[in-house]
């Protein structure tokens, strides 16, 4: 045991050294100043780490969820959550075996990983080959850019509930250029005090849509007919499936620590924190509203208009600045490397050279702006690729051989001591999220999409807005 520690903290030994000892050279007459800055701007820790998935984990999803409940009903909202989680915590863990697995390998070859972010895709083509980085880079990508277009999408969808007399479009053309502005933050080592704030900005949020349902009450005549439609039901269980999916930047935050190794449990302490927003406020607003979700997939529309709501709003406004910049800093990382800017220094440069990444999201942004059925549609297209069915598939054929078992840098976890074991929940994992995730969810979260395209048409000027009369009644 004495040794596989040693191998781990071999991992980050160079470069944690190399960085600490640049850092101790910087101009003592600044100490106070850096100081500041350390504690505001430099975060490797395993807290930093804690409360970046944590953030990261929860966005507008948490507005989407009593929609995704008013499709399955409470029982099957609830216990899919737990099932989920629970699912995406495991997967997490295996992307970070694997993460420690790769750079040990790396670290052994004498390789640095000085100014070089690690990506996953990378992760793969070091432990499988060309065809697994190619396919981790594809579904990756295009997960991560989709995630960008929802935040874009959520901002505008917010926004008008405060200030209505802009439509959603134009919100967007606004928020675009707002987000536009992560390119100045280099990586994950500089999210620290977005990271702390978004947390708290989700945490009010999920407390206030709980207790301002409980005080508002369950509405007159509220019905409560879910689970009615399978493709009602597939499409929620994919939001939900999205919702704790959000681990396509595991590796990226794992590189932002001093210490990847201690990453092991971190997903699923965030994910444990995320039930207790998560869950109370989804059921609190489907008690109260009910089928009426059905056609209101922004909790925000049907919460009476409070100065608390207000807030919440604006909360959350902020906090989807920051989720933009986790879904997209990894995307910015591809793009640099593909154009060579990704060892310069110059904050500057790489910011211009990061520019051409917003466009496409903002573009997409406009063309899809169906806030709730994109949800599900990414979920069920992307998210059970990218962080459910290859982080499985990698770890079994990564240590399919006995040497590759007996060689690893992380053994099998204390409460699944066994390789075969794992090798069995991992297949269990790949066929229920190709067949439950991928198939039923994509068939019945593209039904929902197409029908949304039908009903508000692309570039739709103001999606699920109330027309002038509902309004003035409301």
């Amino acid at each position: 045991m004495l040794t596989q520690k040693q191998a781990e903290e071999a991992i980050v030994s160079t470069e944690t050294g190399h960085e600490s000892r640049e850092e101790e050279n910087e101009d003592e007459s600044q100490q106070s100043m850096f100081s500041i800055k350390n504690i505001l701007w430099h975060g490797g820790s395993a807290w930093d780490a804690w409360f970046s998935c944590a953030s990261n984990q929860v966005a507008q999803v948490l507005l989407t969820l009593p929609y995704s409940f008013s499709q399955l009903g409470m029982l099957s909202g609830i216990l899919l959550q737990v099932f989920y989680g629970l699912m995406g915590s495991w997967t997490a863990y295996l992307i970070s075996v694997l993460y420690v697995e790769y750079r040990s390998r790396k670290e052994k070859e004498n390789v640095r990983f000085k100014n070089h972010v690690i990506q996953w895709f990378e992760v793969l083509d070091g432990l499988l080959g060309p065809y697994w980085k190619a396919a981790g880079l594809a579904f990756n990508c295009t997960f991560l850019l989709f995630g960008s277009v929802i935040q874009l999408i959520a901002c505008a969808s917010n926004i008008y509930y405060i200030n209505d007399k802009l439509d959603k479009r134009t919100w967007t053309y606004i928020f675009g250029a707002c987000c536009a502005t992560t390119v100045f933050i280099p990586s994950f080592h500089n999210y620290r005090i977005w990271s702390f704030i978004g947390l708290g900005m989700t945490t009010y949020t999920a407390w206030y849509m709980a207790i301002a349902s409980l005080i508002h009450g369950q509405d007159e005549g509220v019905t409560h007919s879910g689970p009615t439609k399978l493709v009602l039901y597939f499409t929620g269980a994919t939001n939900i499936l999205y919702t704790f999916g959000g681990h396509a930047v595991t590796v990226e935050i794992m590189h932002a620590m001093w210490k990847p190794q201690k990453f092991k449990y971190i997903y699923l302490l965030a994910t444990l924190y995320v039930f207790t927003l998560t869950i109370p406020s989804a059921s609190a607003v489907y008690w109260a509203f009910g089928d009426q979700l059905l056609n209101h997939s922004n909790a925000f529309s049907l919460l009476p208009k409070t100065g608390f709501r207000d807030a919440a709003v604006i909360l959350m406004l902020i906090h989807q600045f920051i989720t933009f910049g986790f879904a997209c800093t990894p995307l910015y990382f591809v793009w640099e490397k593909v154009i060579g800017m990704h060892d310069t220094k110059s904050l500057c440069l790489r910011a211009l050279a990061r520019l051409p990444v917003v466009i496409p999201i903002w573009f997409l942004a406009i063309i899809f702006p169906f806030f709730g059925p994109i949800n599900s549609a990414v979920g069920a297209l992307l998210v059970s690729f990218t962080v459910y069915i290859i982080p499985a598939l990698a770890h079994m054929l990564t240590y399919r051989t006995a040497s590759a078992r007996q060689n690893a840098a992380e053994k099998p976890p204390f409460f699944l001591p066994s390789w075969s074991a794992m090798y069995a929940v991992n297949a269990v994992i790949v066929v229920w999220v190709l067949v439950i995730g991928f198939g039923f969810g994509g068939w019945a979260s593209m039904t929902n999409f197409i029908r949304q395209i039908d009903t508000f048409g692309l570039f739709a000027k103001c999606y699920q807005c109330k027309s002038p009369a509902a309004a003035v009644h409301h």
